[in-house]
């Protein structure tokens, strides 16, 4: 069974390949911490505006935007671990067993991220984004480390950025207890490309602050849209 097929020069994820479609809801609630009554205030949520009226995805406003957004980098990410585990050099690549045993993990966790935002916004959700991942370079152990370092390090820039954004604190909650994961993720990563270089001295400013990086959804979506490819309208996302 493939993991991915074709579309032109797009490679499109294929939901029966994906060990996410063999979870249940449930499953998803009880690893973000939360209880249905907390999820159900998503649906009580409605976007004020007319979905048809807009180019592209519509993200939505107000927190369902938000939820919405983060989302869109879960499908990404899980798309890309997906691809990194499905390759038949995966194992030759990363021979280690611990190795392939943590890219494996970091997929699955990067498949719950997925799931989890899409039963939580239910009706609400956008829809499967397209993804090109050919400016990858999945054949060398370099290239996956280098596009999983990016990928990571641009995920949790977006949690920092948009956290303050978000209005439920809920769904804040939700928001921090992934972000603190993909945080995990990048400094594993990290350590992999160089040992003991998990602080990340390049997005953490560890001579004052010491506070991550964080980005803009305006930023972080053009960084995104270098592998997304289905247009995403993000015009009435919070930026206050």
């Amino acid at each position: 069974m493939e993991i991915f097929t074709k579309k032109g020069d797009q490679l499109l994820t294929s939901p029966e390949a994906e060990p996410s479609q063999r979870m249940q809801r449930r499953q998803f609630l009880r690893y973000a911490g939360a209880g249905t009554a907390a999820v159900g205030l998503l649906a009580a949520e409605a976007c004020k505006k007319d979905r048809n009226s807009y180019t592209g995805v519509y993200l939505g406003s107000g927190d369902i935007g938000i939820l919405n957004y983060a989302y869109a980098l879960e499908q990404l990410e899980a798309a890309f671990y997906i691809q990194v585990v499905g390759n038949t050099n995966f194992k030759t690549i990363f021979p280690s067993t611990s190795e392939q045993n943590l890219f494996t993990d970091i997929r699955d966790h990067e498949v719950a991220h997925r799931e989890f935002f899409k039963a939580a916004l239910g009706t609400s959700a956008i829809p499967a984004l397209q993804v090109n991942f050919t400016s990858i370079d999945f054949t060398t152990r370099a290239g996956v480390l280098a596009a999983s370092k990016s990928f990571e390090d641009l995920g949790v820039s977006a949690y920092n950025g948009a956290g303050y954004l978000i209005q439920n604190p809920d769904y804040l909650t939700f928001a921090g207890k992934i972000v603190s994961v993909e945080a995990r993720h990048a400094a594993y990563i990290r350590d992999l490309i160089a040992p003991n270089s998990f602080v990340g001295s390049d997005v953490v400013d560890i001579a004052s602050t010491g506070k991550e990086m964080e980005r803009t959804p305006a930023q972080v979506l053009a960084i995104a849209g270098t592998y997304i490819t289905t247009k995403i309208n993000a015009d009435d996302l919070p930026t206050s």
